[in-house]
């Protein structure tokens, strides 16, 4: 089996690989680290985003607490919580039977 090989290329390859940078250019530095802060601002305010949304949910948890609450208390004093919100009429339900029927 024969091999060409380029005279001169073995030499060339060992000198390359001894040549080894010890740090990244202070340009590629400052690019690594403004992305590294960019991405740390990121996560904090998706955080903070997330946190305010906690706290949403839980309002809105305590204020359905707060209409059921409302409700029952319709319930009691008028036969029903079947409100319009628009003008506060009261819709009673139909009790002639009319309402139950079949066709």
């Amino acid at each position: 089996m024969a091999t060409s090989k380029t005279k001169g290329t073995n030499a060339k390859i060992k000198e390359l690989k001894g040549a080894k940078p010890e740090k990244i250019t202070d340009e590629q530095l400052k690019q690594v680290q403004e992305i590294v802060n960019k991405m740390n601002r990121a996560q904090l305010e998706v955080g903070s985003i997330e946190l305010k949304k906690h706290e949403l949910l839980h309002g809105i948890a305590g204020l359905r607490d707060q209409l059921g609450a409302l409700q029952k208390d319709f319930e009691k004093e008028y036969g029903t919580f079947d409100v319009n919100i628009q003008d506060g009429t009261i819709n009673y339900p139909v009790e002639n039977g009319e309402a139950d029927k079949e066709d």
